[in-house]
C-alpha cells in the first residue's frame, strides 16, 4: 500500500501544482526577479518595419470581408502594410468576399490545411515581418503597433497578444474565466522564461524566425525558437476579440481538436526534450504543458488509488469525498446553472476533452485542416 499511496499523493500533487502552485511559484519569482523592460510603443514618427498581415481561411465567406476591412483600418502607415488573405479550399465565397473588400493579396489554394495555408502565404509575402490572425478575429485599432513595439528586443522571436472572448447571451461556457487565469500565466511567463504557447488570433513573428520553427504552429513557435535563443513573449496591449464557443459541449469539440493537434506537437516539436532550453523555460513547460496534458492520467491515478486507500483512514475518505464532489458537482452542472456547478462541470469537461483528444491522435494522427467551431461567427 505504500506504493499506493505514493502514486495517490504524487498524482495530487502534480494536479495542484499545474494548476495553481505553478502560478504562484511564477509570481514570486517575478516578484524576485524584478520588472522585465517592457517594449515601447512604436513612435508614429519613427521608421516602422514593413508587416504583412496572413489571414489563413476556409469558408469564412460570412467574416472574411469584415475582417479585411478591420485589417486595412488598423492604426499603421498603409503603405508599411500588406493583407493577405490565403484560402485553404475554401468552398463558398471566401476569396470573393476578401478580393472585393480590399486584400493586397487573397491566394485560392487547395485544401491542405491552415499551416500549409500559412506557408504558402509566407512566400509571396513582402513584409520584414509576418503577423498571423484568425478570420474571425478582430484587433483593436492599436493592436498591430503594441506587437511591433516587441520586436525592437532584438532577442525576442515571437510575440502573441491578448484575446477577449465575447460570450453569447444564454450560453453556459466558462472559458472566458479559464482564459483571464491563463493569460494572467501567461504574463507571468513572459517575463520570466518566456509564454510556453501563442494563439492563432494575433501573433507575430520575424520573418527569418518563421523558418525555424518545422511544426509552425501556436504551441511550436515558443518551443523551436527558444532553442535558437529567442524569446517568445505576451503583449497584453495587442488586443483582439473573438466570439466565444456558447456552449460547454461545443467547447469540448473545439479542445478536443486542439489537443488532437498538441499531442502531435509534442511529438514532432520535441516538448519532451528539453535540450537547448534554459532551467526555467524546462520548467514552464513541464509545470504548464506536460502536467496539463497529463492531469486526466493523473485524475485517474488519484482517484484509483484513493479508492484503494479508503480503509487506511480518515484522510482518504475526505479526499476521496471531495473528488466525488467534484464530479457530483459536475453532473449537476448540466442541469443546475448556479457558477459553482457550471465551473465543476467545465473543469471536467476540459480535462476530458484532453483525453478525448490524445485518444484521436492515437489513432488518427494529428489533423492537417481544420473546422470552425460553431458559434464563432
Amino acid at each position: 500500500m505504500i506504493v499506493v499511496a505514493l502514486a495517490f499523493w504524487l498524482a495530487v500533487a502534480l494536479i495542484v501544482h499545474t494548476h495553481v502552485t505553478y502560478a504562484l511559484s511564477l509570481a514570486a519569482l517575478a516578484r524576485l526577479r524584478g520588472r522585465r523592460r517592457r517594449p515601447r510603443r512604436a513612435a508614429r514618427d519613427r521608421a516602422l518595419p514593413s508587416v504583412s498581415l496572413i489571414v489563413p481561411a476556409h469558408d469564412e465567406e460570412a467574416v472574411i470581408a469584415a475582417k479585411v476591412r478591420n485589417a486595412l483600418a488598423l492604426d499603421y502607415p498603409r503603405e508599411r502594410l500588406e493583407v493577405i488573405v490565403a484560402s485553404d479550399g475554401s468552398g463558398d465565397r471566401t476569396v470573393a468576399e476578401a478580393r472585393a473588400a480590399g486584400a493586397d493579396l487573397v491566394l485560392d489554394l487547395p485544401r491542405a490545411g491552415k499551416h500549409a495555408a500559412q506557408d504558402a502565404a509566407v512566400e509571396r509575402a513582402r513584409g520584414e515581418l509576418l503577423a498571423f490572425s484568425d478570420a474571425n478575429s478582430l484587433w483593436a485599432p492599436d493592436a498591430l503597433r503594441a506587437l511591433v513595439a516587441a520586436f525592437e528586443d532584438e532577442e525576442v522571436g515571437y510575440a502573441c497578444g491578448q484575446v477577449r472572448f465575447t460570450r453569447a447571451a444564454g450560453g453556459d461556457n466558462q472559458e472566458g474565466a479559464y482564459w483571464r487565469y491563463e493569460l494572467w500565466v501567461r504574463s507571468l511567463e513572459s517575463r520570466l522564461g518566456g509564454i510556453t504557447a501563442g494563439n492563432g488570433a494575433i501573433f507575430a513573428v520575424r520573418r527569418d524566425a518563421y523558418m525555424l520553427d518545422p511544426v509552425r504552429g501556436d504551441l511550436s513557435f515558443p518551443l523551436s525558437l527558444e532553442r535558437h535563443r529567442l524569446r517568445s513573449v505576451y503583449v497584453p496591449e495587442a488586443l483582439a476579440e473573438e466570439k466565444m464557443v456558447p456552449t460547454i459541449e461545443g467547447e469540448f469539440r473545439r479542445k478536443r481538436r486542439m489537443m488532437s493537434r498538441a499531442f502531435g506537437t509534442v511529438a514532432e516539436a520535441g516538448m519532451l526534450r528539453p535540450r537547448g532550453w534554459s532551467p526555467l523555460f524546462a520548467y514552464e513547460i513541464f509545470s504548464h504543458r506536460v502536467l496539463r496534458y497529463a492531469s486526466p492520467l493523473l485524475h485517474v491515478v488519484a482517484f484509483l488509488a484513493n479508492l484503494a486507500l479508503l480503509e487506511r483512514g480518515a484522510v482518504y475518505v475526505a479526499t476521496f469525498a471531495a473528488q466525488c464532489a467534484l464530479l457530483a458537482a459536475a453532473a449537476l452542472g448540466v442541469r443546475v446553472r448556479a457558477r459553482p456547478f457550471a465551473v465543476a462541470r467545465y473543469y471536467v469537461t476540459m480535462t476530458a476533452s484532453i483525453g478525448a483528444g490524445f485518444w484521436d491522435w492515437l489513432r488518427r494522427g494529428a489533423p492537417r485542416t481544420w473546422e470552425k467551431p460553431e458559434g464563432t461567427r
